[in-house]
């Protein structure tokens, strides 16, 4: 039985920061898209900086962007969902 924090997940396709070698942490340079944009599935939609790139990110799936990590001074770990794609 799902509790109410997980009826409350949002659906639809996550974008994560993906392993990147024994990289573990990363920034959240900046967005090229609003948050709440109509995205295409294989669109760079952020920009991110490990210690040795930066490396644009695609949108898992087509459908409304939302932005879960705003860009900044703040680095977040591997595996972190930095936004949700979901129907249009």
């Amino acid at each position: 039985m799902a509790t109410s924090e997980e009826s409350a997940a949002p659906a639809g396709a996550e974008l994560t920061i993906p392993q990147m070698g024994v990289v573990e942490q990363v920034l959240v340079v900046e967005w090229l898209v609003e948050d709440g944009s109509l995205v295409a599935a294989g669109e760079s939609v952020v920009v991110i900086d490990t210690d040795k790139a930066e490396t644009e990110l695609e949108a898992p799936a087509s459908g409304r962007l939302r932005i879960l990590v705003p860009a900044g001074d703040e680095e977040v770990t591997v595996g972190t969902v930095l936004a949700i794609v979901s129907g249009a």
